[in-house]
């Protein structure tokens, strides 16, 4: 048994139950442990949901990064972050419903732990809105205000999104960039 398996066990119990309801008694007996054989790998509960978290996060930021750095127009860029973000997120469900639904049941200690990481990767959004700003692709007064709205539509898709949907998270991806680089008004033709 490995730090690692025990994470992935933890993320879908977590996942599943909830931080409060998950024990470590739950994650224990999902990898074949006793109890207190788990504390020889983890100290806490806490140190797990962080440990997650930055799990999650350190995959999506290397992967966002990944496209920021292609040689792309940024409407483009901007097009394949979101859907490389979804495929991601939905790929990793029970990480990514960790990331998104369980971070607030972090303690103030390890908050100030978290918080950076989280900082960072929501930078690389506002960085790449702001830099379709200063090449005129982009009209946007706030980019902070509309990468946390982009963020906001695309992390509830874990909450509806269904594998056996029309959709694909590719699709879903594309879809949500359109609506999001085009918005809802028809617009007439030249």
């Amino acid at each position: 048994m490995n730090r690692d398996e025990i994470l992935e066990a933890a993320a879908q119990i977590i996942s599943q139950k909830g931080f409060h309801a998950a024990s470590m008694q739950d994650i224990a007996h999902a990898v074949n442990l006793q109890k207190a054989s788990l504390y020889h790998h983890v100290s806490s509960k806490q140190e797990i949901l962080l440990a997650l978290l930055d799990r999650a996060l350190d995959m999506l930021i290397q992967q966002i990064e990944q496209v920021v750095n292609l040689p792309l127009k940024p409407d483009e860029k901007l097009r394949q972050a979101m859907i490389v973000y979804l495929q991601s997120m939905l790929e990793h469900r029970d990480l990514a419903a960790v990331l998104l639904l369980e971070h607030r049941s972090l303690e103030p200690r390890y908050q100030s732990r978290h918080f950076p990481h989280r900082d960072r990767f929501e930078k690389l959004w506002r960085d790449l809105i702001q830099q379709g700003v200063e090449l005129g692709v982009f009209a946007c007064s706030d980019p902070g205000l509309a990468s946390k709205s982009l963020l906001g539509v695309m992390n509830w898709t874990i909450t509806w999104f269904s594998p056996q949907g029309k959709l694909s998270a590719a699709q879903i991806g594309d879809e949500f960039a359109s609506l999001f680089l085009q918005g809802l008004l028809k617009r007439e033709c030249k």
